[in-house]
């Protein structure tokens, strides 16, 4: 049988399957063999969307192998921590998926952050260099590559900036810049990232939506959300049926999703 969150789906890529009712299945499996064997069923489902969404970040320095790799780490969380009533699982895999991938080459690729136009350059800096060497004793000029690559020269320099990036100072090295750095070091200088930021930016994102609901809507999501009550606890504290109160959570995220997620200017119906 259907659940709320399996019908009237429209799946935004072919290699985006129908699993709501494994999902269903496996959120009330208990630990065990059947489990297991379940939820390798959805990885290997959703698999090729994972695999598309690392080819995104080839030419970017990163071995693809890894990257399919980091992809398919993201989707086993994504699918550890889906819970149905929160709409479409590609919704909520693509997000997790993407933000794995990007954490790979913060952790382990570039020194530094570098914008993706910047990346793009340093790539055609990368071959043209490669290729003017192969025919040619010692480095190549500013304006050989910029000829070669067909870009400025300030583009040229922006890509060499970046080629540095992979390589920086250690956090471990000691200041000796000025007097009384003696026994510091870099990171003693270094902020650290709040991790709040991504949480006050989702917050602020769905603010209108939620203030636009009706009470009953906000009260059940701020029970299940806020105060973690179970779907049963609320529906015996409303009087509801349990399923009545899944298709409202159900329906009332997604309608949250789509409008904070739609372009400035257009309205939803509701």
């Amino acid at each position: 049988m259907a659940t709320p969150s399996s019908t009237n789906i429209v799946r935004s890529h072919a290699d985006a399957p129908d699993t709501a009712d494994a999902f269903e299945r496996l959120r009330v499996l208990r630990e065990g063999p059947e489990r297991e064997m379940l939820r390798g069923q959805l990885v290997k489902a959703w698999l090729p969307m994972s695999q598309r969404l690392a080819g995104k970040y080839r030419n970017r320095g990163e071995d693809s192998d890894d990257l399919r790799q980091v992809a398919a780490l993201g989707l086993v969380k994504a699918i550890d921590r889906y819970e149905v009533a929160r709409g479409a699982f590609e919704a909520f895999a693509i997000p997790t998926i993407n933000g794995e991938i990007k954490r790979h080459f913060r952790d382990h690729a570039w020194a530094m952050h570098v914008p993706r136009r910047v990346q793009e350059l340093r790539n055609r800096v990368r071959v043209a260099r490669r290729e003017l060497q192969a025919c040619q004793a010692g480095e190549p000029t500013l304006a050989q590559l910029a000829v070669q690559c067909g870009l400025s020269e300030d583009d040229v320099h922006d890509g060499l900036e970046a080629l540095n990036s992979y390589s920086a100072l250690s956090l471990d090295a000691e200041l000796q810049s000025a007097p009384g750095d003696d026994g510091r070091n870099l990171a003693d200088t270094l902020g650290a990232t709040d991790d709040n930021f991504d949480t006050v930016e989702a917050r602020e994102a769905v603010k209108p939506a939620l203030q636009a609901l009706p009470e009953r809507e906000s009260r059940i999501l701020y029970m299940r959300f806020f105060q973690d009550k179970t779907q049963n606890a609320i529906a015996e504290e409303l009087g509801l049926s349990q399923m009545h109160v899944s298709r409202l959570i159900t329906r009332t995220c997604a309608r949250i999703r789509e409008q904070a997620l739609y372009e400035p200017g257009h309205q939803i119906a509701a």
